[in-house]
């Protein structure tokens, strides 16, 4: 492994050097935003500086040759270094984006102007609003635009920004044109390769009145995200055998310490297709279709130990030391203070997701003398019909220490390892969940325009109705047949860094041998036969349809003032579906249980843009806007989604409002030379209906009561509230619009060549500072971000490297209804080097993550650890053709 490493590292090192010998090579300078094909890092920057100037919004641009020259896999790395723009990276790559100090689930994207609709992956996750750029291949977009401020004639639904994408068009594109590339990822931590492969071809007539664009693509990688995680803390004078001198009773004691490994082997097979007709330079249609598949397969392993798991246990607990700023960090249990005492658990989580997404869409314009008028219409589906969860979890009984650095010691290490005594605990050993969810967007539209001799010059005003769906179910079916770790089989040990020699290298189950157990243990898959809490709070239904309107001004004085002005009309109506019932869940009467709520709403969205072209190469701007964004579907229903051996929660309100914010923002542009600018931005968002998650206490039912009495009555019975009838205490995170809030900040940006050496680079700075009402900070918001590429371009040879630092910022939890934790600051290094050996074959290599950062979550502070994760550098080599 670190052999592979070196070699790899001294590659590319290799490569950089040899760019800095590279010959000059003459650019060509871009002039035409939608005809010409950019090829260098200087050409293609030119290309995304001129949209920026040229928009009347506060935005960021970046073109295709942008993305290729990203050390990426996908779209949002390639956004990483916009101004203001920031990713979370919780398997080591950029999946979401946030914009402007927002949480991505409040900015929308766009594909050629129409939304795609996007299926979890994920067993346990729930769907956002927010865009998985990992959907993507960067191959198929020619252009993107992040829209900071806002526009009437834009969709509503984005307080942070909207991001629009644009797809190769073929009367863009040369006749008979064939780009195609071959490649090669690597991850350095799994020591594991996968191939990639795309193709594109463009056709049109020779009037260049029609043609066709089709691009297909075939991906994997691997990922491999190693790490340490605490499922929560209990009080000090909870282990009561525990007590001595000096240890203060308030003390917070880790739950738990888990080695937790997580494998997969992602897999994307997407299709685009563009059909463009263009008979007469005032009429033009283009179809578009859509389709890929992914493929998700993961399997997660945990060994943890529950202090708190039933009060034998906590009286099995004998040694607790502290730590500094109230927090235990090591400690003992002993194997033979009460039954299942000094108890360690190991979950096998065996997942297959296969992601289907579709789409069909179809535009047309038509410019008469003086007006226009264009349409749109379309429908994008996503899938994931039978996501399952082959789930084992055997105990081991004995003695073990732990602390927070190295985890699990057993006291017998040599018991520890044996299989044949990790057992079922009370005749539960697993079981079989299966999600199915599906997400749909239904959307048709008319924009009319008027054009005028005058400062007020064109007049636009359109309507819009879209549709979605989004559907959620599980069902969660037990009859694992018991036994241990000896009848299932083993395939020796794991190696899980940073852990001790008893935890980093525990005994393993191996995926292939859970899937064996599970589908020999004939489970009963009737519907009747499934547990019914887990699929009345899990079940639920949500359609929302907005119904909008606008109207927009555009200015221009014969100085150097331009702009626009408008209002959006917006009417919501959301139909929100789940099981609602009281006593013991059962699957009978599910119709009498079933119930929707509905909701009604109407806004009024105003908004101005202004722009002061100055004659000395300075651009002003002013933009003022009031924007709407909606919760995350599941938030908008009464279901609740439950960890039972945790008793913790998450759960919907139906009745949620959206949040409304008066967004304003004010940028300075300096353009100083071809290629180059300096430009400042100063962003405020006053935030009302602001949505906020807290945790309340609920009784719940617990489902463990079903699917193992034994367990139950043992384990759970008498601690945490829960009673014999199957109900606990649960802690459950619910949102509520909680009043206002507010984002204020400001971001700076450099870009420049440096003459004809060949030498430039780009660079960023943002500031954001945001809050509720209550004070608290708003989530995944870095107070500062920082980015700077430097990059050379000249001759057969491009090299460029990508440094990116965000702030600490708050997160999600781990687990389901688990509070918010924070994330530690975040800095990721990237290198790219290109080598055009001729006009039709490149060679591209690209490196993420090569320091080797750690996603480090914290509860308040750092030494309250929530979870620490490594994923390892990853390396791509790719192989570029023309024809």
């Amino acid at each position: 492994m670190n052999c592979k490493k070196s070699l790899l590292s001294a590659a590319i090192l290799t490569s950089i050097g040899f760019a800095a010998q590279a010959q000059q090579a003459s650019t060509t300078q871009a002039t035409d935003l939608d005809t010409v094909v950019v090829t260098g890092i200087r050409a293609s920057l030119e290309k995304s500086l001129d949209t920026k100037r040229y928009n009347t919004t506060v935005s960021e641009a970046i073109t295709a040759e942008d993305i290729g020259k990203f050390p990426s896999t996908n779209v949002a790395e390639a956004f990483s270094q916009i101004p203001g723009v920031t990713l979370d990276r919780r398997f080591g790559q950029g999946e979401r984006v946030s914009i402007d100090g927002t949480d991505p689930s409040l900015n929308l994207s766009f594909i050629d102007g129409h939304p795609v609709a996007q299926a979890i992956w994920l067993y346990g996750e729930q769907p956002n609003r927010g865009f998985d750029y990992t959907l993507l291949a960067p191959q198929i977009l020619g252009r993107a635009e992040i829209i900071k401020s806002s526009e009437a004639r834009l969709t509503e639904g984005s307080l942070g920004g909207t991001v629009l994408m644009h797809t190769r068009q073929p009367l863009d594109l040369k006749a008979n044109e064939i780009a195609a590339s071959v490649g090669y990822s690597y991850s350095e931590q799994a020591s594991e390769g996968k191939p990639n492969a795309s193709v594109l071809y463009s056709w049109k007539n020779d009037q260049e009145t029609f043609g066709v664009t089709a691009s297909a693509q075939h991906y994997e990688e691997r990922v491999d995200r190693q790490g340490m995680e605490v499922f929560g803390y209990a009080k000090a004078s909870s282990f009561p055998n525990a007590a001595a001198a000096g240890l203060d009773p308030n003390a917070d004691v880790p739950n738990s310490v888990n080695a937790a490994w997580f494998q997969q082997d992602r897999k994307r097979d997407s299709a685009v297709v563009n059909l463009q007709l263009k008979p007469s330079d005032a009429l033009e249609f283009n179809l578009s279709g859509l389709y890929i598949k992914e493929n998700f397969d993961n399997y997660n392993q945990s060994m943890y130990s529950f202090l708190t798991w039933n009060p034998g246990t906590q009286n099995a607990v004998d040694q607790l030391n502290q730590g500094p700023n109230g927090v235990v960090t090591s400690g003992h249990s002993t194997a033979n203070a009460a039954a299942n005492s000094g108890t360690v658990i190991y979950d096998n989580n065996v997942r297959e997701s296969e992601v289907t997404t579709k789409g069909l869409d179809l535009r047309g314009a038509f410019k008469g003398e003086g007006w226009g008028v264009s349409g749109q219409v379309g429908q994008s589906k996503s899938d994931n019909k039978n996501m399952s969860q082959f789930f084992i979890e055997p105990f081991y009984n004995g003695g073990f220490s732990w602390d927070l650095n190295r985890g699990i010691t057993f006291d017998d290490s040599a018991a520890a390892r044996d299989p044949a005594n990790w057992n079922s605990a009370g005749g539960w050993f697993g079981n079989n969940g299966i999600f199915s969810t599906e997400s749909k967007d239904t959307y048709g539209q008319a924009d009319f325009n008027v054009m005028f001799d005058s400062a007020f010059n064109k007049l636009s005003f359109g309507v819009r109705q879209a549709k979605h769906e989004e559907s959620f179910q599980l069902g969660v079916f037990g009859g694992v047949r018991p036994g241990s770790l000896a009848d299932v089989g083993t395939i020796g040990l794991t190696d899980i860094q940073g852990f001790s020699p008893d935890h980093g290298q525990h005994i393993q189950a191996g995926r292939g041998n859970v899937l064996d157990w599970i589908r020999g243990s004939n489970i009963n898959y009737a519907f009747d036969a499934q547990d019914p809490g887990s699929y009345l709070n899990n079940t639920w239904a949500l359609e929302q349809t907005n119904t909008a309107g606008y109207v927009q001004m555009d200015f221009a004085t014969d100085g150097a003032l331009r702009g626009n002005f408008g209002v959006r009309y917006v009417r919501s109506k959301t139909d929100g579906s789940g099981f609602v019932y009281s006593g013991t869940p059962t699957l009978e009467d599910l119709d009498s249980k079933w119930q929707t709520r509905s909701k009604t709403e109407d806004f009024f969205l105003p908004s101005v843009n202004l722009v002061f072209d100055a004659s000395n190469d300075w651009v002003f701007r002013f933009a003022a806007a009031k924007v709407i964004a909606w919760a995350p579907y599941n938030q908008m229903v009464n279901n609740t989604f439950l960890n039972d051996t945790q008793l913790t929660g998450s759960g919907g309100n139906a009745e949620l409002s959206p949040y409304e914010s008066w967004n304003f923002n004010v940028s300075a542009e300096y353009y100083f030379d071809t290629e180059a600018v300096a430009a400042w931005s100063v962003f405020y968002k006053k935030i009302d209906n602001y949505i906020d998650t807290s945790a309340v206490v609920e009784r719940q039912y617990n489902s463990i009561r079903d699917t193992s009495p034994a367990d139950w009555a043992a384990n759970y019975v008498g601690s945490r509230g829960c009673t014999a009838d199957g109900y606990c205490d649960y802690s459950i995170q619910r949102p509520r619009n909680a009043g206002e809030g507010e984002v204020k900040g400001f971001t700076a940006s450099f870009q420049q060549p440096f003459g004809d050496s060949g030498f430039g680079v780009t660079s960023s700075f943002t500031y954001a500072d945001g809050e509720n009402n209550t004070g608290d900070p708003l989530p995944y918001q870095s107070k500062t971000s920082f980015a700077i590429s430097p990059y050379y371009d000249k001759g057969i040879v491009n090299a460029r490297l990508t440094y990116n630092h965000r702030s600490s910022y708050l997160a999600g939890g781990y687990v389901a209804g688990a509070a918010p934790a924070s994330v530690d600051a975040y800095t990721e290094l990237g290198a790219s080097v290109g080598i055009r050996f001729t006009d039709n074959l490149s060679l591209q290599i690209d490196a993420q993550n090569l320091l080797d950062e750690e996603y480090f979550q914290y509860l308040g502070d750092k030494d309250h650890i929530a979870g620490r994760y490594k994923s390892g550098p990853r390396y791509m080599a790719t192989l570029n053709f023309k024809f």
